[in-house]
């Protein structure tokens, strides 16, 4: 094997182990209650295909080629990158719904409060 070869080698094996650590993280944060299901999905799928461009890589090889970039192997780090913004957007989203839902609850909170003191003000009211 000549010295190209083994960078190559090399760069696939630290991409899978990096993909099977950050899943089994993932898997481990799901086990202990400190993440939840459905937030995890993107980051499994974002595993995945990693897994999958490491291991195959005449896929990686072709779809490199096809989106034009020169040094194939950079195309795992384009990837990353792009579930990067995915999972940045996913959780604005959550992010925004959260908030909105907060806003609501703490306006809902101020009409209960106001109401329970008018009916506190009316109870003392003497007949």
């Amino acid at each position: 094997m000549n010295q190209g070869t083994i960078e190559i080698w090399r760069i696939q094996v630290v991409a899978i182990g990096f993909s099977l650590a950050v899943m089994l993280f993932v898997f481990e944060l799901i086990r202990r209650k400190k993440l939840r299901e459905k937030y995890s999905l993107v980051w499994f799928g974002a595993g995945i295909v990693m897994i999958v461009f490491s291991v195959w890589r005449g896929l990686l090889d072709e779809v490199a080629h096809f989106l034009g970039v020169g040094y194939a192997p950079a195309l795992l780090f384009l990837v990353a990158l792009f579930f990067g913004m995915v999972l940045m957007i996913h959780f604005s989203v959550v992010i925004s719904d959260l908030a909105e839902k907060n806003k609501t609850l703490a306006q809902d909170m101020a009409l209960l409060k106001a109401e329970l003191k008018k009916l506190k003000a009316d109870e003392r009211k003497p007949i």
